[in-house]
């Protein structure tokens, strides 16, 4: 797969995300999609398929009243896109387990790993 159409593919799928469109997000998404979330050297979230990326993508909705995902630096080694990012949102409502309260904003950095097969998305790996 072409670097540019590679590219073209992320930032397509970040324009929905912040954009709170699930549909667009899964528009280039391989059916058997895996996610994984890893902080602070844990994996906290695993998932596997696209009907279950839908799913969580769609409970995450309701988190945030704004977002925003941003690329601050890329790299691609064959079919794998490494990328440095930063994310803001502002929080929908109280977290009260985590000391978090409605329209605070959020501020992360980490590392967004896409992978692609058959023109599509097989994996996203976020780091923090």
């Amino acid at each position: 797969m072409k670097e540019k159409r590679m590219k073209q593919i992320i930032d397509e799928y970040i324009k929905a995300y912040n954009e709170f469109d699930v549909t667009g997000m899964l528009r280039n998404v391989h059916e058997d999609v895996e996610l994984k979330n890893t902080t602070n050297g844990e994996v906290n979230v695993q998932l596997k398929g696209i009907d279950t990326l839908k799913k969580q993508a769609e409970q995450s909705l309701s988190l945030f009243e704004k977002r925003e995902l941003k690329i601050i630096e890329q790299v691609i080694e064959g079919n794998t896109v490494k990328n440095k990012i930063n994310f803001k949102g502002v929080i929908a409502m109280d977290f009260p387990e985590g000391g978090v309260k409605s329209g605070e904003l959020v501020k992360l950095e980490g590392k967004s790993v896409f992978q692609f097969e058959k023109g599509k998305i097989i994996l996203i790996e976020d780091v923090r």
